[in-house]
């Protein structure tokens, strides 16, 4: 079974006895028997800390549940500066966290969290930072300083938190290089592998921000724009 990796500078071609292998277990044994200067990030080789996340044939994926297949090609994530082969530099991508103010504000310490409550914001909160979402998102390509779409995920979970007692400035905040920007291709959705839809929680907070005021800018000139929660063909988007 052969695999191609691409290095820094080139595309290397490696040869594998076959076998049932995850991504993660080939790179490792390449490691060990084949070339000792690939570099590549791993964790906890369950699917949990998302270190492991690269590209297997143009789609993002974690190494360590992917199954390596003959004629397989494995690059870096996209959107983020390469430190060495397989290993990205992910501070930018984090530093939207920041920039989108993705955290609990001010506390409401009189709000009750119930189950119904917590089954509210449950999915975003398993979010594992892996940056695929991001590798994926297309918006880098024209807006580098889009917020993308595990910072926005993270603040609708802060903005539903019936313990935020100051969704507002989130939904300020979000207004530039955020929610309008996003093209809505749900490729965020389809590498998550904790299957999360950052587009769903995108439309959500586009929703949320018609009801502070807010319209879709790239509609303003039309007249028309998201009012009342509808989503482009009229009917709600979630």
């Amino acid at each position: 079974m052969k695999i191609t990796v691409k290095r820094d500078s080139a595309f290397e071609i490696y040869e594998l006895e076959d076998g049932a292998y995850t991504l993660l277990e080939a790179l490792n044994k390449i490691k060990r028997e084949l070339d000792n200067t690939l570099s590549f990030s791993s964790g906890c080789r369950s699917s949990v800390c998302g270190s492991c996340a690269m590209r297997v044939n143009e789609k993002e994926v974690l190494a360590c549940s992917y199954k390596v297949q003959e004629g397989d090609l494995i690059e870096p994530l996209n959107n983020m500066p390469v430190i060495r082969d397989l290993v990205v530099d992910m501070d930018k991508s984090y530093e939207m966290n920041v920039k989108a103010k993705a955290w609990i504000k001010t506390i409401n310490s009189e709000a009750v969290l119930d189950h119904e409550a917590e089954k509210i914001n449950e999915v975003q909160s398993d979010c594992i930072l892996c940056g695929s979402c991001y590798s994926s998102c297309p918006v880098y390509a024209v807006n580098g300083e889009f917020l993308g779409p595990f910072s926005l995920t993270r603040v609708w979970k802060y903005v539903s938190d019936k313990r935020e007692n100051d969704a507002a400035e989130k939904i300020d905040t979000i207004q530039t290089n955020g929610i309008w920007d996003c093209t809505l291709c749900n490729n965020c959705t389809v590498v998550c592998p904790q299957n999360i839809s950052s587009k769903a929680d995108i439309e959500k907070l586009r929703v949320r921000s018609s009801m502070f005021g807010y319209s879709d800018p790239n509609f303003g000139s039309f007249g028309g724009g998201f009012d009342g929660g509808f989503g482009f063909d009229g009917s709600p988007s979630f």
